[in-house]
């Protein structure tokens, strides 16, 4: 196993490259070598490299080649007029910690590839001279993108066409620019997970849409933050898709603009539409298809414990042959329910029950903490039970005052997690927020820690106090409960 290092500025191809001080000072020599399982390809920091990188040999899953960065700095940038990392046949790769920006072709391609890991990589203007996409693989498996930050890029942000193991985590994507141009694209593929993830297409040229799902099988689309663009997510054809506890918003511009669109290429079975908060745009969930598609099976769709609030059209539509259910979704008033054509509803094929209208959504989610909340009198989940939590401050040393939310609830299954707190996704790495007398980090193991901020505080004896909304799951979209945590501030003392 060997570390070969590269350094633009003070390298040179007639040194080793197994040293610091001995470093190669193009990617071409690393190209030359033949690299072996548990190889390192380290480039300095601060270095830039005006070429294309191709990876041509491949690790193995407990010892894979590992392209990365060393010393301090910035990070080691890659500009290409083709692909900036290109690969096709190579397996067990990862690279981490790069900067590849004004690549002609794709940021990252990797053709007919298994088991690569691409993280903390920063991606701005790729794809400038085609339409290549900025991180792009096809005919692989198992491929984990996670971390990083996607910009400014032509056409799609993460495109992936028949690949067997996607993950895409934590990864922000902002502004895909073209016409055919979404955050994220994911064609023919399955076993699918999208998590914690913020795409943002609202300043994007002629936007398209953020999420486009083509025939998946398999998928999971969570606690992602969607915004801008002509949609949120198209789910196309497929079979066994869960999207739930995302925030959905800004999909507008055109009078057909959906937060979640499905049905329209291909037969759509066993979707799952839950806990998501959708809001300002024109359609809520559509089961829909151009006029003269074939008639396509669309079976076994639930939406459920959705929130529904500021749009110009309904919160559902459905507007061809399709069985499913719309339960237990909150609505803001002055927002239509559901737009069913007269023969669905003749088939009785497509239920609506136990939906809650409310004045205010913004009220009802401070209440019960869950973009998924039903109004204050929806049953309560039997599987799941959150138990009310207080944290009582008498005296501040300035340290931070800890709890569990979870140690006083319960579950069937005796698996609890933290999902939801104040209104927001609890992701992979906790949740910071500012209330109205401190800050407040939470974990989804419901670890917290709330740190007084005496300058919020106001000018007299007596006690304030705010209140936090929660929700928690035992691991699956169908078993949740929502409470709320009460901080009591008792200011004797504390303003003397």
């Amino acid at each position: 196993m060997t570390i070969y290092y590269v350094n633009s500025a003070t390298g040179s191809d007639r040194n080793s490259g197994t040293g610091q001080n001995s470093a190669f000072a193009t990617l071409s020599k690393v190209e030359s070598l033949t690299l072996k399982p548990g190889d390192s390809v380290l480039l300095a920091k601060g270095s830039v490299f005006n070429e294309q990188f191709d990876i041509k040999y491949s690790g193995t899953e407990s010892a894979p080649i590992k392209i990365g960065s060393y010393g301090t700095g910035a990070a080691p940038v890659i500009h290409s007029g083709d692909d900036g990392i290109h690969s096709r046949y190579a397996s067990n790769i990862v690279i981490e910690n790069l900067k590849i920006s004004n690549s002609g072709g794709a940021a990252i391609y990797g053709g007919s590839v298994a088991n690569w890991t691409v993280r903390d990589v920063e991606i701005d203007k790729a794809g400038m001279s085609s339409d290549s996409g900025s991180v792009k693989f096809r005919n692989s498996k198992n491929i984990t993108i996670e971390d990083s930050k996607i910009s400014g890029v032509k056409s799609d942000g993460i495109w992936i066409e028949k690949v067997e193991g996607v993950k895409l985590l934590n990864n922000t994507v902002t502004n895909s620019h073209g016409a055919t141009a979404d955050a994220i694209q994911v064609n023919d593929s399955s076993d699918i997970l999208i998590r914690g993830n913020h795409l943002d297409q609202t300043h994007a040229e002629s936007p398209k849409g953020v999420i486009v799902l083509i025939r998946p099988v398999n998928a999971v689309v969570e606690d992602n933050s969607l915004s801008g663009g002509g949609f949120g997510i198209s789910a196309q054809a497929g079979k066994n898709v869960a999207i739930r506890d995302n925030d959905i918003s800004g999909f507008h511009g055109y009078d057909w603009s959906f937060a979640i669109g499905l049905g329209d290429q291909g037969n759509t079975r066993d979707y799952d539409i839950a806990g998501n908060h959708i809001h300002d745009g024109a359609w809520g969930v559509v089961v829909t298809a151009p006029a003269g598609d074939p008639d396509y099976v669309r079976a076994n769709i639930k939406i459920h414990d959705n929130v529904f609030d500021d749009f110009t059209q309904s919160a559902l539509k459905v507007d061809r042959p399709a069985s499913g259910s719309f339960y237990n979704n909150t609505i803001e008033s002055g927002v239509d329910a559901y737009s069913i054509s007269p023969a669905i509803v003749d088939a009785h094929s497509f239920t609506v029950s136990n939906n809650h209208t409310v004045a205010n959504v913004e009220t009802v989610l401070a209440a019960s903490d869950t973009r998924v909340a039903a109004a204050t009198d929806a049953a309560v989940d039997p599987a799941v039970v959150a138990v009310h939590d207080n944290l009582k401050i008498f005296t501040d040393t300035g340290e931070a005052h800890r709890g569990n939310l979870l140690e006083n609830d319960s579950s069937d299954n005796g698996t609890l997690l933290l999902r939801r707190f104040g209104g927001e996704a609890v992701g992979e790495h906790g949740l910071t927020l500012t209330g109205e007398y401190g800050v407040m980090h939470v974990d989804r193991e419901g670890n917290y820690a709330y740190t007084l901020d005496e300058t919020k505080l106001p000018g007299h004896d007596g006690h304030v106090s705010e209140t936090f909304g929660y929700g928690v799951n035992d691991g699956t979209s169908q078993h949740n409960d929502g409470d709320t945590l009460t901080v009591f501030i008792h200011m004797d003392g504390l303003l003397s």
